[in-house]
């Protein structure tokens, strides 16, 4: 893994190779390792503060390509974020108007950011999306997770949580519309605070697969964490897709990954009752209603989990999902067990 300060374009070499590649696993895990952006993080931003403080206001929000930037940073003013953990940013997609959604939240919110690819995109996008394409083409094609934080991140680290092409090799999931490179993934960093330093992860599972898949690709990541930051108060933040594809009820608690977790002293504790999708301008369902949105924790009490709803004081909805919140503090020694 590389870290950057702008992850480099594909040329139209590559994007060839991809449109023309066959559609299987081995092919799809040699284009990834080829790649160059998709093994980079991008480091940006300005970092307001040396440190975190003691207590930390964290928030996890999967944006939905972030359509609107200034509104969705405007929205999580009032709750003063030190770290936000943001999933589906797109960068360089035509639907969003070729911007660096991630760069311009950091901006507007006076905070430094990380940023990795989840997939490369070379379609549009979806039938909804289409209406707010004024290209044809995308710049980059990028649509990945991000974190933000007020303090700069000393360690950084990208998990693919799977290189099989579980949109790319043919079968049902896949629409042949939407040709796209990468798999779900993880950012992981490093911050100082004024207690500990921590571990703070931005994290999206797989919302095409049952609980089993996203159970292993939840495993993967606790072990990278212990790899990564072994001895660090941990803070995971995300859209971990539980009891997508268990209709009518989408049961989240039917996931295996919860007493994973806390096996391995992880505690969900802290997180809100109640669900976190609604509809939007992309997805529009009008009563589908899911709890995907978590907050889990290692080494840390948290306090005053809530949803935000993603529904600005204009009625404007930013978002299919709304925002989860807490306050985090680590324990007095490193390494304790929540």
């Amino acid at each position: 893994m590389m870290i950057v300060s702008e992850l480099p374009i594909i040329e139209e070499q590559m994007r060839t190779r991809i449109l023309r590649a066959p559609k299987t696993r081995q092919a799809h895990i040699e284009l990834l390792s080829q790649i160059e952006a998709m093994n980079s993080v991008e480091l940006g931003g300005i970092a307001a503060s040396s440190k975190l403080p003691a207590q930390i206001s964290v928030v996890a929000w999967n944006l939905e390509r972030c359509l609107f930037p200034e509104q969705s940073a405007a929205h999580l003013a009032p709750f003063a974020p030190d770290l936000v953990l943001l999933s589906e940013m797109d960068c360089g997609m035509a639907r969003t108007a070729q911007r660096h959604t991630t760069a311009e939240m950091a901006k507007e919110m006076g905070m430094a950011y990380a940023y990795g690819v989840e997939f490369f995109e070379m379609g549009l996008g979806g039938e909804t999306e289409l209406p707010y394409c004024e290209d044809t083409e995308n710049a980059r094609g990028w649509h990945g997770n991000a974190i933000l934080s007020r303090a700069p991140m000393t360690r950084v680290a990208m998990l693919r949580l799977d290189s099989h092409g579980h949109w790319f090799v043919t079968g049902p999931n896949v629409d042949p519309n939407q040709p796209r490179v990468g798999g779900r993934m993880a950012l992981l960093a490093v911050i100082e605070t004024d207690a500990d330093p921590i571990c703070a992860v931005s994290t999206h599972l797989e919302s095409n697969a049952d609980g089993k898949h996203r159970m292993a690709q939840f495993a993967h990541l606790l072990d990278a964490i212990d790899d990564f930051a072994p001895d660090l108060p941990v803070v995971i933040g995300g859209d971990l897709n539980t009891g997508n594809h268990m209709p009518p009820d989408f049961a989240w608690q039917r996931e295996g990954l919860f007493d994973l977790a806390r096996s391995q002293g992880y505690s969900w504790d802290i997180n809100p009752e109640g669900d976190t999708t609604r509809p939007s301008l992309l997805t529009p369902h009008p009563t589908r209603k899911m709890k995907l949105d978590w907050f889990a924790l290692r080494g840390m009490r948290g306090e005053g989990g809530r949803i935000i709803p993603s529904v600005t004081q204009e009625g404007d909805v930013l978002s299919d999902h709304d925002a989860i919140w807490c306050r985090v503090h680590p324990y007095a020694s490193k390494g304790a067990q929540s």
